[in-house]
C-alpha cells in the first residue's frame, strides 16, 4: 500500500513486477483501508480475467485471423499461452504445427495480441523473416502500431525505475540526470 497526502477521495491499484500496489489516501482508517484493499483486489482479479483467454479461445482466435488475414491457409495443431518465453513475445515450429505465446502479452491490448499471434500463423506457411513472409503481414492493418508498442514495452523494461516518485536517478557518471 502506498499512502498519498494528495490524493484526498480516490484509491487505485495495479500489478507491478508481480506485487499488488494500492494507492490510498493517506487519512483513511485502518477498516476502510481493509475495506478498500478487498475491493481492489476484486477488481484486478476481474480484470485480468477478461484479458487471459483460455488456450482454447486463443486457438478459435487464430482461427479467425487466418481465415481473415491468410486466407485460412495457416492451420496451427496447438495454440497456447506459455510461462517460459521471457525474451520473445512468441514462437512457432511449423513442423509440428505449434504456436506459444508468451504469458508477458497477457493484459496488452487485443491488436498487439492479434499482430503476434498473426505473426506466428505466418511462420506457418513462410518459416523465416524474408519479403515473401513480410508481404503476408501486410493485410493486417496495425502491424506497425503493434510493432511500436511492442518496442516500447521491451524498452521500457530495460529503462531504471524510480522509487517513490524520485524522477531523478543518477547516471553512470554518478551525477544526477533530471527526469
Amino acid at each position: 500500500m502506498r499512502r498519498s497526502a494528495r490524493r484526498r477521495r480516490t484509491v487505485s491499484a495495479y500489478r507491478e513486477d508481480g506485487r499488488t500496489v494500492v494507492l490510498l489516501p493517506a487519512r483513511m482508517s485502518e477498516a476502510e483501508e481493509r475495506r478498500w484493499v478487498g475491493l481492489m483486489l476484486e477488481k484486478l482479479a476481474r480484470q485480468e480475467k477478461r484479458r487471459r483467454p483460455t488456450d482454447e479461445v486463443l486457438a478459435e482466435r487464430a482461427g479467425r485471423l487466418s481465415a481473415q488475414f491468410l486466407g485460412g491457409r495457416a492451420r496451427p495443431d496447438s495454440v497456447r499461452w506459455v510461462t517460459n518465453q521471457n525474451t520473445r513475445w512468441g514462437s512457432c515450429t511449423p513442423a509440428e504445427g505449434s504456436i506459444r505465446l508468451s504469458h508477458r502479452l497477457q493484459g496488452m491490448p487485443e491488436y498487439v495480441v492479434d499482430y503476434v499471434l498473426l505473426h506466428e500463423l505466418a511462420h506457418l506457411l513462410v518459416p523465416g523473416h524474408g519479403p515473401r513472409f513480410w508481404e503476408l503481414l501486410e493485410a493486417y492493418p496495425r502491424t506497425e502500431r503493434a510493432r511500436g508498442y511492442l518496442e516500447g514495452v521491451a524498452a521500457t523494461a530495460r529503462l531504471p525505475h524510480t522509487v517513490d516518485g524520485d524522477e531523478e536517478d543518477e547516471d553512470e557518471s554518478g551525477g544526477r540526470a533530471g527526469g
